[in-house]
């Protein structure tokens, strides 16, 4: 889908070279990219919110406002042209609570492209950042609004057969929908909303929003006024000073409180901005320290029990011991692991041995349908041991084969039957799914209730869409390991993220963390259900519910890396400015959603629809409409979502067109695309509707085809048909054959009909 985005833009850049805006220009027209520039690279893809024409008749291309008059062009196109709008405002806020941010871009485009008489759809893009999660988009043009809202599974029925050219994602972070039927030369008014994560790094927090536009968005009339407007509001929650490390954009400081500091730039300007908002913070502590947050739930949340926060920073001290580590890296060789994905893992897992200390100890299981061990027991990390493992991956890691994950857990979990003063840890990498995913769970939670605190923490790493992510997921949360995953197999993602995710494992500061104040409290419910280490590369945070008073103070327990323990007091504060549900929504809803996978529990997933329709947050159990109403004003931005969903039929008797949109989550595993090893990134070809009616006819006896049909019927008419009929009927009855039932004709029929 970026391969086709990106020629699309470009043959839509192309088109606007037809139009014709007058002597009273600002810009040059846009200037395609030099030939020179690599195939693949996908350079059209959006740096910045934008908004495309989508053109099908590329003899609707023309200057609403002055006529270009130029030579008609005829003939449509399959694949649709876009042709970026002008943008002639833009307003960014951004607010910032711990290690979330909310993000709220409201804008206006034209549709300068089309003729005044024609109309056309226009495609939103929103590109977001780390750990994205759209929450909400809202459109005004020519007296129509459309908004999108999510609704319960049950209430989609009627929208199931939805299509990805209404909206969805380009890629994981760009969410895309389509605004149908815009007159040339109308202003679309723009409001969206997304969530995305803080980068850590070495004690600070990094805040990077998609904020780069091309010069070609840029109004080409000189009179038309531009104004650009950036507010940045951070509450680090801490109650200690923030101090700012970094900025991209001249912002100015309004107001600083205790943990809490407010930023504005507003200007008249002449091109628009040409790079992301960056900003940067660090909280100023050498030392590990935490604050607990308290805080009353919203009159209308369903769940009206109190919130609780624990959140724990590693502070930036340099020199601080880690754990000694005995790691097995299982990773998975199977055919669609097949070039990029298993290069990407091989070069990470070089680096990641490169970085181990000599008194750590690791080995390496390769996995497809059988197990390939680089060493039957545990190899100190010795540079000699490393480059022999280097060179053992140069050989094993041959794509081949099916995806068996069972059998090379199983072993790791018995290499590391025996730490001794280390924190065991297994490296989890696969994209593919498996049928015994809950049993393997089963097992990994029998050994961690036997060994306790000393079972191996399971890091695990999902590689595109075909694995059950949510599967990963509860296995790093029944061991108290962590997940990640890298959804888009393109550049670089691979062996980053899991270089990332592998720093994070290495540099383990406090074990067998625990808050007394838990213990307490008589009903409590705690996310995650069994809490991980402290690592100096992210803050350790949990997010809870509970009844009754929480105790006046609370206390972090753990073992250092000495073996030694550790207590440390902890500030409890009334977190009247810094929205719990709303910060830790997206992370509860994934948790449950794993849980409710692994117990097919309906009445969890019941529970996991409300809080995504109250929260905004996507989920697996959950569908995003778009509704459109006619003659609505969009006041003051973006409207509150409303309360509860509105279902398509009521939305019908309330004249509103609902446009269903296909679903934007990652779904189960796809145990299909596994085992016939398609590699990641590769969407499976659906099969058109007269097809699977074919295949589903077909799933009945074949027995059928004498009971519907006489043979002497079918002599008497076969004698009187010509050559040409006789040689169809003989291509139709095979193709049948093929399928097994002859049913799928009345079906095929009767659908037609």
């Amino acid at each position: 889908m970026a391969e086709e985005f990106d020629k699309a833009v470009e043959d839509g850049l192309r088109l606007s070279k037809r139009l014709y805006f007058g002597k009273d220009r600002a810009v040059a027209p846009p200037k395609p990219l030099p030939s020179m520039m690599k195939p693949g690279t996908h350079s059209y893809l959006p740096t910045a919110p934008m908004v495309y024409a989508v053109i099908y008749d590329p003899a609707i291309v023309d200057n609403p406002d002055i006529p270009s008059y130029q030579p008609h062009v005829h003939g449509r196109s399959d694949h649709p042209a876009l042709i970026p709008l002008h943008m002639h405002g833009i307003e960014l806020e951004v607010d910032c609570y711990l290690d979330t941010a909310f993000v709220r871009v409201v804008g206006s485009w034209r549709l300068h492209c089309v003729m005044g008489s024609k109309s056309c759809s226009c495609r939103v893009v929103i590109p977001m950042g780390d750990q994205g999660s759209i929450l909400g988009v809202e459109v005004e043009v020519s007296r129509k609004s459309y908004r999108t809202q999510l609704v319960k599974l049950e209430d989609d029925k009627d929208t199931e057969k939805s299509s990805s050219t209404y909206g969805g994602f380009l890629k994981p972070h760009i969410f895309t929908m389509t605004v149908p039927q815009v007159d040339g030369g109308s202003i679309l008014s723009i409001s969206m909303s997304w969530s995305q994560k803080l980068v850590y790094n070495d004690g600070q927090f990094t805040l990077n929003v998609p904020f780069t536009f091309p010069d070609y968005v840029t109004p080409v009339v000189k009179k038309i006024s531009k104004k650009e407007k950036i507010e940045l509001n951070v509450n680090a929650g801490t109650g200690t000073e923030v101090l700012c490390q970094a900025v991209s954009h001249p912002l100015k400081q309004v107001r600083r409180n205790a943990g809490k500091m407010g930023f504005l730039y507003e200007s008249e300007i002449y091109s628009w901005s040409t790079t992301d908002v960056s900003f940067s913070y660090s909280v100023s502590s050498s030392s590990i320290h935490g604050t607990v947050f308290l805080q009353s739930p919203l009159v209308h949340e369903a769940d009206q029990r109190e919130m609780f926060c624990v959140y724990l920073f590693p502070g930036n001290q340099q020199s601080r011991k880690v754990f000694r580590k005995d790691i097995v890296f299982v990773v998975d060789i199977s055919g669609s692991m097949r070039g990029k994905p298993i290069d990407d893992t091989r070069n990470a897992l070089s680096d990641a041995l490169s970085k181990l200390d000599p008194e750590d100890s690791f080995s390496i299981i390769a996995f497809n349908g059988e197990i390939f061990l680089f060493s039957t027991s545990m190899e100190a990390a010795t540079t000699e041991a490393i480059e022999r493992a280097t060179e053992w991956m140069t050989m094993n890691f041959i794509a081949g084969g099916g995806t068996n994950i069972l059998l090379p857990l199983n072993k790791a979990l018995e290499m590391l039957s025996n730490p001794r003063g280390s924190t065991p840890i297994i490296f989890l990498v696969t994209d593919g799914a498996v049928e015994d995913e809950r049993q393997i769970c089963d097992i990994v939670n029998n050994h961690v209730a036997e060994m306790g605190s000393k079972c191996p923490r399971i890091y695990t790493f999902g590689i595109g869409s075909f694995c059950n992510h949510h599967f990963l997921r509860m296995l790093a949360l029944i061991s108290r390991g962590q997940y990640d995953a890298a959804y888009d197999a393109g550049k670089y993602l691979v062996e980053a993220r899991l270089q990332k995710l592998f720093t994070r494992a290495s540099s383990l500061l406090l074990s067998n963390v625990t808050f007394d104040a838990l213990d307490s409290l008589g009903e409590v419910e705690v996310f995650p259900t069994r809490i991980p280490d402290l690592s100096s590369e992210d803050p350790l945070v949990v997010f809870g519910r509970y009844q009754g008073k929480f105790p006046n103070s609370c206390k972090a327990k753990g073992v250092l890396a000495g073996l030694n323990s550790f207590v440390i007091d902890l500030k409890i504060h009334n977190a009247k400015d810094v929205p719990l549900n709303k910060i830790f929504a997206k992370e509860q809803i994934d948790q449950l959603t794993a849980r409710a996978w692994f117990t097919e529990n309906k009445e969890l997933e019941d529970k996991i629809s409300k809080m995504s329709i109250q929260t905004g947050v996507v989920s697996e159990y959950t569908r995003m409409i778009v509704l459109e109403t006619i003659g609505k004003k969009i006041q003051d931005g973006l409207q509150q979502v409303p309360k509860k969903s509105l279902p398509p039929k009521k939305a019908a008797a309330e004249k509103q067109k609902v446009i269903p949109m296909p679903s934007l989550c990652i779904g189960f595993g796809n145990l299909t695309a596994t085992a016939e090893n398609v590699p990641p990134g590769c969407e499976e070809a659906k099969l058109p509707e007269v097809a699977e009616m074919f295949v589903k006819a077909a799933s009945s006896c074949c027995g059928n085809i004498f009971r519907h049909c006489c043979c002497m019927c079918c002599i008497q008419c076969c004698s009187r048909m010509n050559d040409q009929c006789a040689i169809v009927l003989a291509q139709i009855c095979t193709a049948l054959a093929i399928f097994g039932c002859l049913e799928c004709c009345s079906l095929c029929c009767a659908d037609n009909e």
